[in-house]
């Protein structure tokens, strides 16, 4: 269970746990809702916001989420190097 924080999401789906998270409705051009809809979207994680909290962890089902892909940090840092004309 963790709020939308695109640094908790990663950490925690990358070490392969289930997640939940809960988006912060109050925020301006809600990011957080963004994020948390498009990863569950994928398959990888359940969210909700406060109000809806007890009612996601009385019907989850956390059998049905997928693994998160791993991250593939060479395949960006090669990609930096073209763009900035190392290679």
């Amino acid at each position: 269970l963790s709020p939308v924080g695109a640094g908790s999401c990663l950490e925690t789906l990358e070490e392969g746990k289930p997640l939940i998270v809960v988006t912060n409705e109050k925020l301006m051009n809600n990011h957080q809702l963004e994020l948390a809809q498009q990863l569950h979207r994928d398959g990888h994680v359940l969210y909700c916001n406060c109000s809806t909290l007890v009612e996601t962890l009385r019907s989850m089902d956390l059998s049905t989420l997928k693994p998160f892909p791993p991250g593939q940090p060479e395949k960006f840092a090669l990609f930096l190097d073209k763009v900035v004309g190392f290679q």
